[in-house]
């Protein structure tokens, strides 16, 4: 007896959505967070997890009160800093390969995002599943260059998610910065930057554009700094605000502080300071106006929209998945150039948080 065609072909689909179905159905995107079935562990959790994989230090990725965590030395250093905790901390370097319960493989791979940023691939039942993280394509000082790898899937942010965000090139807003200093010795510039990566990459560019001057720093971003010294990043001469003998001393020189310092009391021991701020939100002049921000330097740690768009391009990946930012922005795009592309529900994510 032959066999019904009709029953045939219903068979050949449905076996072929069941494949669709299982594909990646190993790792689950929770509102919490990345969920890496096999190994129970989780990326970047948003609640105390018993195994956590950590791509960077920022607060929106990274916590205490982990059973372990899994991070870069460098990572780990910084979750030690802000939370007082070490328990339970693995190290794992850059290109490291560890196997995890359930016979997943985890590989941390330089994100360019922050000191000790990587983005984590994961490995399982001939899958390759890479989470960025945050990330950056331009050149830092500061960390690691990000690193093309090629996946299956491609997890990535859009915080900058839009047309509209097109970076200048970092030298033009340092030389902003430097010519303004120039212009009116009397006075100081004031940089408001976020204690992790962004205060630290605006003194290594400055020092790389030949600022060899002191800067003073508010005390909330010293500890910081020291730890990236401690790392081998060079910072040159820093000094405390609070150690300076007198206005006068500042005059002519570079004072960074967190942006929230910017119009408090705080300013007031500077002398006649010029305002600025390094964040690529500065793009947005009406954020610079609210900000009170009289210099804004369009320096962001995040890539921008043809970054963005072009590392999807080079990674190549079967499908593209969006953790946060402008998500219908980049499914659209996605959309245009015949890519798959699904946008995750996850919360406890800054679209425009401490290192922008």
């Amino acid at each position: 007896m032959s066999e019904n065609p009709d029953l045939k072909g219903t068979s050949a689909r449905a076996f072929h959505c069941d494949l669709v179905a299982r594909a990646f159905s190993w790792i689950r995107p929770e509102p919490w967070g990345i969920h890496v079935v096999p190994a129970d562990c989780w990326i970047d959790p948003a609640r105390a997890v018993d195994r956590a994989l950590v791509t960077h230090g920022h607060a929106d990725h990274a916590r205490g009160g982990h059973g372990q965590t899994f991070a870069t030395p460098e990572t780990l250093a910084i979750i030690k800093l802000r939370y007082a905790t070490s328990d339970g901390a693995v190290p794992v370097a850059y290109h490291e390969t560890i196997t995890l319960p359930g016979g997943v493989k985890a590989t941390w791979i330089p994100a360019g995002h922050v000191l000790g940023s990587a983005q984590i691939l994961l490995e399982h039942a001939g899958e390759r599943i890479l989470v960025t993280g945050d990330f950056k394509r331009r050149p830092d000082p500061t960390c690691p260059p990000f690193e093309v790898t090629p996946c299956d899937v491609f997890i990535t942010e859009a915080t900058f998610g839009l047309p509209v965000f097109r970076h200048p090139p970092t030298q033009h807003e340092i030389a902003k910065l430097t010519d303004a200093l120039a212009a009116e010795p009397e006075r100081c510039v004031l940089v408001g930057a976020y204690a992790l990566g962004k205060a630290q990459r605006v003194i290594a560019e400055l020092r790389a554009a030949g600022h060899a001057q002191t800067i003073w720093l508010h005390g909330a971003l010293e500890k910081m700094c020291r730890l990236y010294e401690d790392f081998g990043v060079d910072l040159g001469p820093l000094s405390l605000v609070s150690d300076a003998p007198s206005k006068d001393a500042m005059e002519g020189h570079v004072v960074l502080a967190p942006p929230s310092a910017l119009n408090d009391r705080w300013s007031r021991r500077l002398p006649d300071p010029l305002t600025a701020m390094a964040s690529g939100w500065m793009r947005v002049r009406q954020r610079a106006r609210q900000r009170g921000v009289e210099l804004p330097l369009i320096i962001s740690d995040h890539a921008d929209w043809d970054e963005l768009t072009r590392t999807v391009t080079e990674v190549a990946p079967r499908e593209t998945w969006i953790t946060h930012g402008r998500e219908e922005a980049m499914l659209r795009w996605c959309e245009l150039h015949q890519k798959k592309a699904r946008a995750l529900a996850l919360v406890g994510y800054e679209d425009e948080g401490g290192d922008d």
